[in-house]
């Protein structure tokens, strides 16, 4: 078998991931110009390459027992590939190589944030839902500058850092990976070794738009952008009530401690309940604006959430990132 991985690399892959992981796993060409294929799966018992179809291409032998399969084939052409796999009771799925996608932010944006001047890194720093390369999925991306390794971790996985190791992006300290498959509400974190080699405990991620409900801790994958507007009218309007010669009375609140529902075991109210219920309110009074004190997700109640986790994130105390828009 030619192309076999050195000793130091093979082991660093099957006990702790890698953390230059598309240099070795995925599709490449080898020294005589033919094409060979090698995936981690510690689940397998067996792998097949099949195409886009399920048809049939070749079988992977496992060239270590944790489960790194490897495939030299007669061709020198890279193509479009999926691994049909087979686990130790038998069972089978398909799957698409997460290490077989290109990169999905550019060189402009490693410029801009590298400058500073990335004005909307929360457009590509995060998990965000997307058709690459005519797959769907979830692009992950996080600034760890100073790691030797970044994975992505979930219930997909089963939140082993071994089998979504992320690509370093050159000296931006921005780690980043496409995984085929995975859908809204799909929970995550990243798994990070520090610069000695240690394990640092797991990450939520600060630019998740959606996070789990206290006192569970994982990020959502959330798609914010298929939320219907329906504001229309009010935007328009909005304008004259923000001249600088119009009235304005503001009304500062916390969601949290605004109202209870007594009925209700004493519960804090709902995004849509305030919605009903806080805007009359606020009008009735005769306020002019609503300046709600800190909304995005925190760890602890007590804070009022001023000890932020996630900038981009409403917190889940009240609902979704839909009940909130």
């Amino acid at each position: 078998m030619k192309n076999l991985l050195n000793e130091d690399t093979l082991n660093a892959i099957v006990t702790k991931g890698y953390g230059d992981p598309f240099s070795v796993l995925g599709m490449h060409k080898g020294d005589d110009g033919k094409i060979f294929i090698r995936t981690f799966q510690p689940q397998a018992k067996f792998v097949e390459i099949i195409d886009f179809d399920g048809n049939h291409i070749a079988n992977m032998e496992m060239i270590h027992k944790n489960g790194l399969f490897q495939i030299e084939l007669e061709r020198n052409d890279f193509f479009k590939y999926k691994f049909s796999i087979t686990l130790y009771n038998d069972n089978k799925y398909q799957a698409h190589d997460p290490y077989h996608f290109s990169p999905v932010l550019g060189d402009l944006d490693m410029y801009l944030f590298g400058e500073g001047n990335h004005l909307k890194i929360y457009e590509k720093l995060g998990a965000h839902l997307m058709k690459h390369d005519g797959v769907n999925g979830v692009c992950f991306a996080v600034w760890a500058p100073n790691a030797k390794k970044v994975s992505v971790v979930g219930d997909f996985n089963n939140w082993d850092g071994r089998r979504n190791s992320m690509r370093p992006r050159g000296a931006s300290g921005i780690w980043e990976i496409f995984i085929p498959d995975l859908i809204e509400g799909d929970l995550y974190k990243y798994e990070i070794t520090g610069p000695s080699g240690e394990l640092l405990p797991l990450k939520a991620d600060p630019y998740a738009f959606f996070a789990e409900v206290r006192p569970a801790t994982s990020s959502v994958v959330y798609d914010i952008n298929k939320y219907q507007w329906n504001d229309l009218a009010w935007t328009q309007q909005r304008v004259k009530a923000n001249d600088f010669d119009a009235p304005i009375s503001i009304y500062e609140v916390h969601l949290g401690s605004w109202k209870r529902r007594t009925e209700d075991g004493f519960r804090q109210l709902t995004y849509r309940e305030f919605a009903d219920e806080l805007v009359p309110y606020v009008k009735d009074m005769g306020f002019t604006h609503v300046e709600l004190l800190p909304i995005t997700e925190h760890p602890f109640d007590g804070s009022w959430g001023y000890q932020t986790l996630g900038m981009f994130a409403p917190t889940s105390r009240f609902g979704t990132p839909d009940d909130f828009q």
